[in-house]
């Protein structure tokens, strides 16, 4: 049998240090940002569509990691703050599906009876990395959008919609770069999308909007209808003791009520970002 060339020694070598999922993680990379899970459960209360108002959420779950986050791997902590805010519409950033073991993801929305949508951003070490929406109605449509701009951040949301009374409403999902010129092109690509650019829109997510005068978060206040002063935003992280305003609700079409952070023991343990919480009332 003839010896292996040097350079099929170095592809096993790199396959086998990077984990006994290298070649699925290489071939799902190459088609991410997808749409990797529609779960359309019964909805439990009998509605089909969204009520004129109805609460949503928005929560970065860290891996599911808690608080200190690593390789800690605890989801039943952020699904005993997700009880807690017994919200109509829940999106979650920072979702991990592991490769090995159950899925925690469709557990939870199992458990609390939510139908749920998980877009895959990037394919982690340990499993497919992204965004999801939980919600109360099943959805009438859901897709990803590619908000990666250059190699060191790949980015994306996740946008699903529900036939309403009038028109349809569409809810994304989202968690934004760090740096400020990446984020405002990430903005006005994600505004600009056909399919958010019209009809009544709920944007949540974690915006990393860390600089208070930063230009991606000045955009969004502008253009959103229901307008948001930049210094006036709920902190949330870190969950211990927030001073920044990162995860942030904007509505079109709709006016947010009541918009805050929930605080309990349960939440300042089950990630290190605390979720925000609104009211929202569509627009007759």
């Amino acid at each position: 049998m003839p010896e292996p060339r040097q350079s099929d020694a170095r592809k096993l070598a790199r396959r086998l240090t990077a984990g006994p999922h290298a070649d699925v993680r290489q071939e799902r990379s190459a088609k991410a940002p997808y749409l990797a899970e529609l779960h359309n459960a019964a909805p439990p209360s009998g509605e089909t569509i969204p009520a004129d108002r109805f609460r949503i959420a928005t929560y970065n779950v860290h891996k599911w990691g808690g608080r200190r986050g690593g390789r800690s791997f605890t989801p039943a902590k952020a699904e005993a703050v997700l009880h807690e805010l017994d919200a109509d519409v829940i999106a979650l950033q920072e979702v991990l599906r592991p490769f090995d073991g159950p899925d925690p993801l469709i557990e939870l929305a199992d458990h609390l009876g939510y139908t749920m949508a998980f877009v895959c951003t990037r394919v982690h070490r340990r499993g497919e990395l992204g965004n999801a929406v939980l919600a109360r109605w099943p959805f009438a449509a859901a897709f990803a959008i590619d908000l990666s701009f250059g190699r060191l951040e790949q980015r994306s949301a996740l946008a699903v919609q529900f036939q309403g009374d009038r028109a349809p409403l569409t809810i994304a999902a989202t968690h934004l770069a760090i740096v400020d010129g990446t984020r405002k092109r990430q903005v006005e690509s994600l505004l600009s999308h056909p399919q958010i650019a019209r009809g009544p829109v709920i944007l949540l997510g974690d915006m990393n909007a860390w600089r208070r005068k930063s230009a991606a978060a000045r955009h969004l206040d502008s253009e959103f209808l229901i307008r948001h002063h930049n210094t006036n935003w709920p902190a949330s992280y870190p969950s211990v003791r927030p001073i920044m305003a990162l995860d942030r609700a904007y509505a079109r079409g709709a006016t947010l009520e009541n918009l805050h952070v929930h605080t309990s023991p349960a939440a300042r343990k089950g990630s290190d970002h605390l979720p925000v919480v609104a009211d929202v009332v569509l627009n007759t």
